[in-house]
């Protein structure tokens, strides 16, 4: 085979990346380039409900299996899309979205072709994703094409960031020498400037080496820049306490005996809050300070000898170090730390929250006793997907077995977010360990908003848990505002009779709504065996929410009131 179109040559590039399932919907702009997809073998085709919930899903895979690939018809499919690509800018996470478009000769005629505007301008969908996206490219000509499709494909992968790639209808059948795919694209980080890198080194070593208090904080982009295995050993080498974000949670084992729990400044309990604001040293690890990230803002250091680790740049103090790259300055810092702190006496961490005491069997449940208990029934391994709203809260009083990822949408919170991304959570997840288990927190309310795509789980086997809290509506939105406003109300749903309507034949349907009810089925073996789908409608009180969330709220009203 000495030639191939350009379509199969997008896709074997994609599979040689380990990208394996591909996120969106058919329209007639992309047709063509979906036959190709069948061509390479192990690939395979999600066929989502619609590009909202696809992108979601693209979302995250990335997050998990470190890009993905979304592909949208021009115009009405594309901007579908959208909000989810935003949310993959804001919060660092690398998806590829194709997009099919006409062709280049109907372009060029500024004919008046179904999902354009109708004014002849062809570019005014491109240019709105060039505003979230960290390249763009719009293949025109054949001879370059295969060049900017790996560029695409690398800077997804390397600058964790969507990238927007238009491909006409007419070019995808067109063939490109198939020997381009026997050089790999290279994915490897260019070196940091030697001086410029020499200079951080040294002076964060300095400044551990005059730390009797330093602390260790990961953030969300510890994950997203594939730097947790650097921030363990740094943890392991120093024994410096150690922290995580609401985002960051999951990018530190929360079994080390080091680590302390999670920091959302004045949302913290009041041991961490100490521990972290009276550290003299805070080597804060790929940070994404948003409001909900940080308690609206309060984070209160006493010390201003911070240094931050980019993916892109380090900050020391107030000094700012553009270009320099944060993977390399770890693995250079762990050459040598060691020696650095061997004087450094270890700090006792906070205390982790304890377990639940026990309780009446009848006992109706609250979020507070459940998020507790939620850390009693995750594995090693578990992938635990929590949605905007009261899961997102909670989840930070829940303590993770080593090696569970966490996926939570703090910064851009775009409510529904999480069905997708459960979906795109379990391609990656099968394709790593068929074993492995995701698991979904989710909000009445936020499921009525894509829960279309519990039909694409079920279509291909997937086998997530879907714990579905009703507390009756929006609840984080009444704590906010407009507890009795019928606005924040939805209309109730029949949760258990969702797996069926959808085609389900192998499924698990059961509601829990006292301590005893959810503690027999947590512990029951078969219920914690990756064996099938399953929807657990867990009752709560209306205005019931974790204590975090119930404080973020009244910030958030102060500040939307002060600011109006």
């Amino acid at each position: 085979m000495s030639e191939i179109t350009l379509g199969r040559y997008l896709f074997e590039r994609l599979k040689q990346v380990d990208v394996n399932t591909i996120f969106g919907l058919p329209g007639d702009f992309n047709l063509r380039l979906l036959d190709e997809i069948y061509e390479v073998s192990g690939m395979r085709w999600a066929g989502n409900a619609n590009e909202l919930n696809a992108a979601y899903a693209a979302d995250a895979y990335a997050r998990i299996k470190g890009m993905s690939c979304l592909i949208t018809t021009f115009g009405v499919g594309e901007l579908s899309a959208l909000n989810g690509i935003a949310g993959s800018y804001a919060e660092h996470v690398g998806v590829l979205h194709v997009v099919g478009v006409p062709s280049i000769s109907a372009q060029a005629k500024q004919l008046l072709l179904h999902h354009t505007l109708g004014n002849g301008d062809f570019t005014v969908f491109h240019r709105m994703s060039a505003n979230i996206s960290e390249t763009t490219a719009m293949i025109t000509d054949l001879a370059t094409a295969p060049a900017e499709i790996d560029r695409c494909i690398r800077t997804t992968y390397i600058r964790q960031r969507p990238v927007y790639l238009g491909l006409p209808a007419n070019v995808v059948d067109q063939m490109v020498p198939a020997k381009l795919l026997d050089t790999p694209i290279d994915l490897a980080l260019k070196p940091n400037d030697p001086h410029a890198e020499e200079e951080v080194v040294s002076t964060v070593l300095e400044m551990i080496a005059g730390a009797k208090n330093p602390v260790i904080l990961a953030d969300a982009c510890a994950s997203r820049h594939d730097v947790k295995a650097e921030t363990k050993k740094l943890i392991d080498v120093t024994q410096f306490p150690s922290f995580v974000t609401p985002m960051g949670k999951g990018s530190i084992d929360e079994k080390h005996p080091r680590f302390g729990g999670v920091y959302v400044g004045t949302l913290s309990s009041p041991e961490v809050k100490e521990a972290v604001e009276s550290a003299d040293l805070v080597l804060s690890v790929g940070a994404l300070l948003s409001d909900f990230n940080t308690g609206s803002f309060s984070y209160s250091y006493k010390t201003k000898n911070l240094v931050e680790f980019h993916s892109d740049h380090i900050k020391i103090r107030n000094a700012t170090f553009p270009g320099v790259q944060m993977k390399f300055v770890l693995q250079k810092l762990l050459s040598t730390v060691a020696n650095v702190c061997k004087d450094y006496k270890p700090v006792p961490v906070p205390a982790l929250q304890a377990p639940n005491v026990a309780v009446d069997p009848s006992t109706p449940l609250k979020q507070q006793w459940l998020w507790t208990q939620v850390g009693e029934f995750l594995q090693e391994g578990d992938v635990v997907i929590t949605e905007t709203g009261t899961s997102a809260f909670g989840i930070n009083q829940t303590h993770f077995p080593n090696n569970t990822y966490g996926i939570s949408q703090v910064l851009w919170g775009s409510i529904g977010f999480t069905t997708g991304a459960c979906l795109g959570a379990a391609f990656a997840a099968e394709e790593l360990d068929k074993a492995k288990r995701v698991i979904l927190f989710i909000g009445d309310g936020s499921l009525q908003l894509t829960v279309q795509e519990i039909s694409t789980m079920i279509r291909w086997g997937l086998k997530p848990y879907l714990f579905v809290l009703n507390n009756n509506g929006y609840t984080i939105e009444k704590l906010i505002h407009g507890e009795f406003a019928q606005y924040n109300e939805i209309q109730g749903w029949k949760h258990l009779e969702l797996l069926p309507t959808f085609g389900a034949t192998d499924y698990e349907a059961v509601r829990v709504a006292t301590t005893g009810e959810w503690n027999k089925l947590a512990e029951c073996p078969e219920f914690n065996k990756n064996s099938k789908i399953r929807m657990i409608e867990v009752m709560l009180p209306v205005m019931d929410a974790p204590e975090s969330l119930v404080k973020q709220a009244q910030l958030t009203a102060a500040t939307n009131a002060k600011s109006a």
